[in-house]
Order: C-alpha cells, then structure tokens, then sequence
C-alpha cells in the first residue's frame, strides 16, 4: 500500500510555519506501515526551505517518507509519466472530510493491482 499523508496538522501539531509537537498517533501509524512494507508520501503544502525543515524533522526522528510532494518512482515507470496528482492508496489529512482519520490496515488487505 501506499500512503499520502500531510504534516501540517496530520503528523504534527500545526504550527506552520514552523513545526509543531509530533503526533504519537501519526508517529505510530507511519512506524506500523513501515514496518508492513507499504510506503508512505509525505504530501503537503510545503515547499524549498519550509519542506526541506519538515524533511529534517522527520529524518531526527527517524521517520522519512519514501518521497516528498511527488511520486513514488515505481509508479512513474508503471504509468510511463509522473503527473502533478500523487497516486496513492489513502491519502490522511487533517482537512479530510469527517475529520482527522489513521487508516489502520488489518492483515488480510491487499493494494488492488
């Protein structure tokens, strides 16, 4: 599976522009999916130095995303382009409609391919 997943809000407390106190349930989430194997994106607002700082956090905290506000370079080559859209699984944002909501994924769920 693959996960977009905004900071601002999301994996931390929104601070912008600078960076809030980290989530433990966005901290939880991202280590749970890692440790499946499923990959995340980290997709926000941010951009140049203000992206970079929201990089550098996760990086101390050990939590790197597999790509930042762009796609997964194995989705480019199956899809043969690398639109402006972020191709992924489920997408967590603290603006969702209904609210703020971890997708917790059970055992026997699979990525349709």
């Amino acid at each position: 599976m693959i996960y977009a997943i905004d900071f601002d809000g999301t994996i931390v407390e929104n601070r912008f522009p600078a960076i809030g106190k980290l989530k433990p349930e966005a901290e939880r989430f991202i280590r749970e999916l890692r440790e499946r194997g499923d990959k995340w994106i980290l997709y926000t607002m941010r951009e140049g130095e203000s992206l970079q700082f929201a990089i550098d956090f996760l990086a101390i905290h050990d939590l790197l995303p597999d790509a930042a506000n762009e796609n997964l370079p194995e989705m480019c080559e199956l899809y043969r382009n690398n639109p402006r859209k972020i191709f992924a699984h489920v997408y967590i944002d603290d603006h969702n409609a209904g609210g703020l909501r971890f997708a917790w994924a059970t055992a026997d769920q699979q990525c349709n391919k």
